[in-house]
């Protein structure tokens, strides 16, 4: 269950984000640590995500907290990339891991199947398009849900 203060917390954090080039992936308050650490992911919207990145939002999001002071009590706040284990959305995203193996999950099945795994070969407005043992494939993009890298492979 998302934390009562996540929406106030990502409002705030998106402008300065921004500001930085970068965008706001996620966030979460674990409250059950003492003292709690408010977890909030970024990424640069033009290359890697980096520690300067994090570093520069750090600071700017500690002073406006510090600011609004919507958190009463101590907490420590973490600012982080979400890694690599990510399920892909975004047109860089699939360009970043063209030829990366990835599942793709169906809507409905196609052809016999609602998962299939291959190396990624892009995307477009029709398909999204694998490798699978030297073949291309296409899967029609109105039934694709979910593409994520698959890391058993």
């Amino acid at each position: 269950m998302t934390h009562p203060l996540i929406p106030q917390l990502i409002d705030l954090a998106t402008p300065i984000a921004e500001k930085f080039g970068l965008e706001i992936v996620g966030a979460v308050f674990h409250t059950n640590r003492r003292p709690p650490v408010l977890r909030v992911d970024i990424r640069n919207c033009t290359g890697d995500t980096g520690l300067d990145d994090c570093e520069r939002m750090s600071r700017a999001l500690e002073e406006k907290l510090d600011a609004v002071d919507i958190i009463p009590d101590a907490y420590v706040l973490e600012i982080s990339s979400p890694g690599i284990s990510q399920e892909l959305t975004t047109d860089r995203d699939f360009i970043s891991f063209k030829g990366f193996p990835v599942i793709v999950k169906t809507s409905e099945p196609y052809e016999g199947h609602q998962e299939w795994r291959g190396q990624l070969i892009r995307r477009d407005d029709t398909g999204v398009y694998l490798n699978q043992k030297g073949r291309a494939f296409a899967i029609p993009r109105l039934l694709v849900t979910r593409v994520h890298l698959d890391d058993k492979s």
